[in-house]
């Protein structure tokens, strides 16, 4: 019930710098240029130094089982949410893909470090990887269809996956928890500017989106249904069959659970798919998350304590 209370307080913080976004968006205090300099500060700079600052913890053969572990149940989350989507939207591209990957970096990252400490970020990252990886395949391969060639020096020469093995090396080398104070500063202070640039960006693209459809568009309410309910509660019965401790399990879900991910927004703009709706469906799973994910892991404390 605490972790519930906890990241309720959360999320109605983050809510709080989303409508801020909005608000500096509608007043244009912050222009589309603006907002797409915010995001590219956030995915070559922040995330990165975020992932690594999770590394900065002491290394032990433990350890690395558990990010090991971590790795591969966060992959299972993945392809659950994958599973069910395809099932239900079939190819219809915005909708599957928004479904199909949530917001685990935008939103996951700072809900967990706020939760369960900076260190339990260390149990997303492969997660994370995992689904920068897949949205850049087969996310991209729904929106472009058989057009779709893969491009793997952008799928691992991208500054999540750099910015994880820098971290992953770091973990390895033994020097995650006596780095220099100058550097170790550094990267916690830029790492602690997530969650307020995050939730901008995202104000921003509610602020882009049109109010009145974004609360009467049917199609769009199913979908949140399915990424904020029904993707977590299949994710709670699987995570509650497994023998793994409640701390990554917990980590897995809240990053499980998140909103859909921006990326949906990002590369539908890219790919000249349908990029207002893309936006919509953010925007919309984003508000409604506020209302579920604590219901969520009301759900999963019941069940697994």
């Amino acid at each position: 019930m605490q972790t519930a209370i906890i990241i309720l307080r959360q999320i109605l913080t983050m809510a709080l710098y989303m409508m801020t976004g909005f608000a500096l968006y509608k007043t244009q205090k912050i222009s589309d240029q603006g907002s797409k300099s915010i995001a590219n500060i956030l995915v070559w700079l922040v995330i990165p130094l975020t992932i690594i600052n999770s590394f900065r913890v002491g290394y032990s053969y433990e350890q690395l089982i558990r990010f090991l572990i971590s790795f591969l149940v966060g992959l299972l989350a993945i392809i659950i949410s994958m599973i069910v989507s395809r099932i239900i939207f079939g190819r219809d591209p915005i909708n599957c893909f928004g479904a199909s990957f949530s917001n685990a970096g935008f939103i996951g990252i700072p809900l967990i470090q706020e939760s369960l400490g900076d260190t339990a970020v260390f149990l997303i990252v492969g997660m994370i990887v995992g689904l920068n990886i897949l949205q850049w395949t087969y996310g991209i391969g729904l929106l472009l269809g058989n057009s779709h060639k893969l491009d793997l020096k952008n799928m691992f020469l991208n500054p999540i996956v750099i910015g994880s093995l820098i971290g992953f090396f770091i973990f390895l080398s033994g020097r995650g928890d006596v780095l220099p104070s100058v550097i170790g500063n550094f990267i916690s202070g830029v790492a602690a500017l997530n969650a307020p640039l995050a939730m901008l960006v995202l104000g921003v693209y509610l602020g882009k989106t049109s109010i009145k459809s974004l609360f009467t568009t049917k199609k769009l309410y199913f979908v949140s249904l399915v990424r904020l309910l029904l993707i977590p509660i299949i994710t709670i019965a699987v995570l509650s069959m497994l023998p793994i401790d409640n701390t990554l399990k917990l980590a897995i879900l809240i990053a499980a659970s998140a909103p859909a991910g921006a990326n949906v927004a990002v590369y539908a703009q890219l790919y000249d798919n349908d990029y207002p709706y893309a936006c919509m469906v953010v925007a919309h799973s984003s508000i409604y998350s506020i209302l579920t994910l604590p219901l969520i892991i009301l759900i999963f404390m019941s069940l697994c304590g």
